[in-house]
């Protein structure tokens, strides 16, 4: 079993009682209810910062989607548009 480390937490205690009833209706401890949803909340924020360094480097090396490049004049032209 991995270490483990306590914490304290201060919370309003109407909070408190309705954190006691979930993690009873879910078979857990409180404590035990706290780690698994800050385990999920790290785990997201994880994958976030994966999936956003992902798609920075895509607007640094964008995919290239072929066609050719139009100078001003051709965007503006309005017969093209007809």
């Amino acid at each position: 079993m991995a270490a483990k480390a306590n914490i304290t937490v201060a919370i309003e205690p109407a909070l408190l009682k309705r954190a006691r009833a979930v993690a009873a209706r879910r078979g857990q401890s409180v404590s035990a209810l706290l780690a698994d949803e800050l385990r999920e909340l790290v785990d997201k924020d994880a994958r976030y910062t994966s999936a956003r360094k992902r798609a920075l480097s895509l607007f640094q090396n964008p995919l290239p989607l072929g066609g050719v490049p139009l100078r001003r004049a051709e965007l503006h032209e309005r017969r093209r548009l007809r």
